[in-house]
């Protein structure tokens, strides 16, 4: 039974990424290097952090590229916010009487305001902050505070927190919220990963608190059976479709939509899934095609999918408002799309809907295959 649990800070419980991009961005100015888009910065950032230092500004001494750091930081961090299902997760662990810490990079200056800001310093019993190499510090962690190995877990964003977890002997959990990618994050082989802390807390709940360790995905998240779930190519009056990026879908871009609930119809549940992802009504639904999507590696876990596919108009103004499931939007055409890094059933619906009745005739016969 898990009854102590170890957190990373920035990811897991704050979303300051677009604050450490910003004040890295300063850095690698100041030093004379190009700047870093985001995407290529989640791929390169690592920890220890001095490894990155070290990998792009070997010539600066690290006190300098603190100072930039640090007196860009204290500006940028305004932006930090709790990230979402964050407070609500704390809560269920002070409600079931579970342990919290937390073992962090962060300067303690920084975590000072966060915490105070968020409000997440009374929840935490201990926290371990300024660790530039967190497995030189989980054994320390665990020893004063008496945690036994078997009911701690270490919940983190980057694969050097599941690194930490491996070398503390405790168990291990990746969140989609933060830095690294689900791709980094599997190869890193923790535990368990989960979407968000909100996932967390369902499967702890269904599990009584038990974490059955060792095949990377969510235990009992992956029914036995297949789900069945509607998307849609969401059209504007101008043409354009709408894509949406997303963690569990490896950060690729892909279409709104979402599993159907028993006893409600196909349309429903697509009107219900656009309604809270995107916060568009919809009309003039039309079916385009079903597709078996069957142990997909594009997927943050294993799982079989029916996929239920449509294309439909957004009514009145095409304004966007996304929920906490996806990272960013784009209004695209049909083209453009297709240029986009896509998950591989969108490819296929996109394929579809460009292509006509025939072509969709066409690919029905083929979409048994695993995308």
């Amino acid at each position: 039974m898990i009854r102590n649990i170890i957190f990373d800070w920035s990811g897991t419980l704050v979303d300051d990424l677009p604050a450490v991009w910003e004040a890295t961005n300063h850095v690698l100015n100041q030093a004379g290097i190009p700047e870093m888009t985001l995407e290529r910065f989640r791929a390169e950032f690592c920890l220890p952090f001095t490894r990155f230092y070290e990998r792009y500004t070997p010539h600066i001494p690290l006190v300098q590229l603190e100072e930039w750091f640090h007196g860009c930081f204290r500006q940028a961090q305004e932006s930090v916010r709790p990230l979402p299902h964050a407070r609500e997760f704390l809560e269920f662990c002070r409600e079931r009487k579970v342990r919290t810490f937390v073992l962090s990079t962060v300067h303690r200056d920084h975590f000072a305001v966060q915490s105070e800001r968020t409000g997440f310093a009374a929840f935490l019993e201990r926290p371990y902050v300024e660790i530039w190499d967190k497995r030189k510090k989980i054994h320390e962690l665990l020893a004063e505070n008496r945690l036994a190995s078997s009911e701690t877990i270490f919940i983190g964003d980057m694969e050097h927190d599941i690194e930490t977890a491996r070398h503390g002997g405790i168990g291990s959990c990746a969140v989609l919220t933060g830095y690294n990618s689900y791709e980094q994050l599997r190869a890193a082989g923790p535990d368990l990963v989960v979407e968000h802390l909100g996932e967390l807390r369902e499967v702890l709940e269904r599990n009584a608190m038990e974490l059955r360790l060792g095949n990377g995905d969510a235990p009992d998240a992956t029914p036995k059976h297949p789900v069945v779930t509607v998307g849609a190519v969401i059209f504007d009056e101008g043409g354009r479709v709408l894509m949406i990026r997303t963690h569990k879908w490896s950060n690729l871009w892909g279409i709104p939509g979402g599993k159907t609930r028993f006893g409600e119809s196909s349309e429903a549940a697509l009107r219900r899934e656009i309604k809270e992802e995107t916060d568009l009504e919809i009309e003039d639904i039309r079916f385009v095609l079903a597709q078996d999507c069957i142990h997909s590696r594009e997927f943050y876990r294993d799982a079989h999918f029916v996929l239920l596919n449509y294309t439909c108009h957004c009514v009145g103004p095409a304004d966007v408002r996304l929920n906490d499931e996806a990272l960013e939007f784009r209004w695209v055409t049909p083209e453009e799309a297709m240029k986009m890094r896509l998950n591989g059933p969108t490819r296929t619906l996109l394929e579809a809907v460009m292509g006509g009745e025939e072509e969709t005739k066409s690919i029905q016969q083929r979409v048994g295959a695993n995308p």
